[in-house]
């Protein structure tokens, strides 16, 4: 599969995107863009990869995405059935650090802008009522016009550059070595195989092979890039999928355990308590009426 860099779609009356979807998912493409990316889901579930990080979503989450973070939302299966009555909803904005300008960011007024946008490259998830504001701010520029989308995107990016209510999402991979487009090809290749067969053993001479490396040099490619190894991040996809089977509470949490890529039942009980802090069966009761 080859690599994707997505084109965020742009028109000359326009110096960003902001839309509300409406559809039956999110897709599968594990994508960056130069764009920073305000992402409100409103209906859906399943999980997202960012960067590094593997994590479940819901409706109700708000993501900031800096420039060049790979993402996806990959949601549940029921979302690819076909049903109508199925479907995700979502407010999307996307924007260019230099849609203002190329001075812009040199204001000082801009300073804590410019902060936003650093911090944003490891991925922000917002809360509180930050994030309420920001909802509702949404629905606004969505319907807005000429000058107006300008005023609320501006009053949007001072919310986000004066709150403290959010969690970095993947703070290692704003580190990592990014700016070499290539590899970022190589680590989507990578990503893209791992989500496509994480419930097969899949071996460090393999995964090596499809990253066109030795097993020593992947070992040390991989780490660099990541922050972690190799199986610790195929264990967090495991284990996010576990999560997601445990809340759709339809079968035992032994099946879920080798459906999801797991061959020893204590051992997945031990990375279930060491990825989450919790057991399989306490993750499943906070989400059962």
């Amino acid at each position: 599969m080859k690599p994707h860099f997505h084109k965020v779609p742009s028109t000359s009356e326009s110096s960003f995107s902001v839309r509300h979807d409406k559809k039956p998912n999110f897709g599968t493409l594990w994508h960056f863009h130069p764009e920073l990316e305000l992402h409100y889901i409103i209906k859906g579930e399943g999980t997202q990869y960012i960067g590094d990080t593997v994590s479940s979503f819901s409706g109700g989450d708000l993501i900031l995405l800096g420039e060049n973070l790979p993402h996806t939302w990959r949601c549940s299966e029921q979302y690819f059935r076909g049903d109508p009555n199925e479907e995700v909803e979502a407010f999307v904005l996307q924007f260019l650090p230099t849609c203002f300008g190329k001075d812009f960011l040199d204001l000082p007024e801009t300073q804590a802008i410019s902060a936003l946008y650093e911090t944003a490259k490891k991925g922000m998830i917002i809360h509180g009522k930050t994030k309420e504001k920001l909802a509702e701010t949404l629905y606004e520029i969505v319907n807005a016009s000429s000058l107006e989308r300008i005023i609320h995107l501006l009053k949007i990016l001072q919310i986000l550059g004066a709150t403290s209510e959010f969690e970095t999402i993947s703070p290692g991979y704003a580190n990592s070595h990014l700016a070499n487009v290539s590899e970022m090809h190589r680590l989507e290749k990578i990503y893209t195989y791992v989500l496509a067969h994480y419930r097969e053993e899949i071996s460090l001479e393999l995964i090596s092979s499809i990253a066109n490396l030795s097993v020593s040099s992947f070992s040390r490619y991989f780490k660099k890039m990541t922050n972690k190894t190799f199986f610790e991040f195929l264990i967090e996809i495991r284990i996010s999928n576990v999560c997601r089977a445990l809340v759709d509470d339809k079968l035992p949490i032994e099946v879920i355990c080798y459906d999801c890529g797991f061959n020893n039942i204590s051992n997945f009980y031990r990375h279930f308590r060491k990825v989450t802090g919790m057991t399989p069966f306490a993750y499943k009761k906070q989400y059962l009426p």
